[in-house]
């Protein structure tokens, strides 16, 4: 018998473990020294870039009332393909990228870049993947469209 982690761990998780390990990593590695104005500022560009994209994204979510749950997949009652939606077909899984660049930024570790990486490669393969299964399932030619269309990350 097999378990797949095919959305099992909610992305949320998957990123709070992420920065949980960053932080652990970042204490044992040498920090690179940059100006403190420097580190602040990209962390705060990001932070709104980040918060802007996932609150869009919820906002989207809720105006079509579909749900935002990533372990229930079947359970989406709308496709949206609107708003921040036209630029990214994940835009949820970019701002959670973006607060770990953020927090590799905040903690002086260009290393811990790997941190988003894996998350990526991780959310890409295990939620990603299996929802654009269900989507294509059961939203066919419009999701097909809209694949062709839009983008997977940015």
């Amino acid at each position: 018998m097999t378990i797949s982690l095919e959305t099992r761990i909610p992305p949320p998780i998957v990123m709070i473990m992420t920065a949980l390990a960053m932080w652990a990593l970042s204490r044992v590695i040498p920090a690179v020294q940059a100006p403190d104005a420097v580190r602040y500022g990209a962390a705060a560009v990001l932070l709104v870039f980040g918060g802007s994209v996932g609150g869009l994204a919820f906002s989207a979510f809720r105006r079509v009332g579909t749900t935002i749950n990533p372990v229930d997949i079947d359970t989406a009652s709308s496709l949206v393909t609107t708003g921040i939606y036209a630029f990214t077909r994940n835009p949820m899984y970019v701002a959670l990228t973006t607060l770990l660049v953020t927090l590799a930024i905040l903690l002086s570790g260009p290393w811990l870049l790997v941190g988003p990486l894996f998350f990526a490669l991780y959310t890409t393969r295990f939620q990603i993947v299996p929802e654009e299964r269900a989507m294509q399932a059961k939203f066919g030619r419009a999701y097909g469209d809209y694949q062709a269309r839009v983008r997977r990350w940015l």
